[in-house]
């Protein structure tokens, strides 16, 4: 079976601590490459029902963004050789201050930040406060952005840019055809890297998807899976596991 790289995401508590890790540890032995952690928001725009349920939940904890970097903290000590990305939103990395916050997120152990309410070229320092602490910022294209702007964002030199295959909020299924493979050509015409997602759930999209990024981005399908085994942590753990080795293998060698 040929192997898909995979960002799997996880929102940080969900249900709880110990069965987030629970989580984390199946998506590793799934095949997970990389681990997107998002910290618990009360208004996240860009998510469907599944990720804004699980944010509530937590939330009603009284969880607080400490709280997710400690969690953080601990599956990147488990896991030092997978890379953690951040993915919140921007009044959680300013209010504090994003030099502040770059700085205790690289200590926790992460590598990466994604916050799509930040317009990469308006992004109030998040750029050079991730540089300074050894981390990157992952600014995100859609493809309702003009021509001109994708243009300019594949051209600024990112690393990396998440490409969210769709207009609107996750946790839809996202069909994969020839407009989205073209929208992928537009955003990595620069040379970033890309982490392709938004709707993406089984292996078959998955390996559409395969040649025309860095790697395949899924969040809601886990969430889900998640929350329907939050009583049974072995379960819980199987049936992540189980998705993670269907979307990251796909097809013959």
């Amino acid at each position: 079976m040929n192997k898909i790289k995979l960002m799997s995401h996880l929102v940080a508590g969900f249900p709880t601590d110990e069965l987030s890790l629970i989580a984390a540890r199946a998506l590793v032995a799934g095949g997970a490459d990389i681990l997107e952690i998002q910290l618990p928001f009360s208004d996240p725009s860009a998510d469907g029902p599944a990720i804004q349920s699980a944010c509530t939940e937590v939330l009603n904890r009284k969880y607080k963004t400490a709280d997710g970097l400690k969690f953080i903290e601990t599956v990147h000590k488990e896991f030092p050789h997978i890379p953690i990305y951040i993915m919140s939103y921007g009044s959680l990395v300013y209010t504090p201050g994003i030099k502040n916050f770059c700085k205790k997120a690289a200590a926790a152990g992460v590598k990466g930040m994604i916050v799509p309410d930040l317009p990469f070229d308006f992004d109030e320092g998040l750029t050079e406060a991730c540089k300074e602490n050894g981390m990157v910022n992952i600014p995100v294209a859609a493809p309702g952005m003009s021509p001109e702007r994708l243009g300019k964002m594949a051209d600024a030199g990112f690393p990396y840019i998440y490409a969210a295959l769709r207009t609107g909020i996750t946790g839809t299924e996202t069909k994969i055809d020839e407009a989205t493979i073209a929208f992928l050509k537009k955003v990595s015409a620069g040379g970033s890297k890309i982490c392709g997602g938004f709707g993406i759930s089984s292996g078959s999209q998955s390996a559409l998807l395969a040649s025309s990024v860095e790697a395949v981005v899924c969040g809601s399908v886990f969430v889900r899976l998640i929350a329907e085994n939050k009583n049974d942590g072995q379960k819980l753990y199987e049936a992540v596991k189980a998705k993670a080795m269907e979307i990251s293998h796909s097809g013959e060698d």
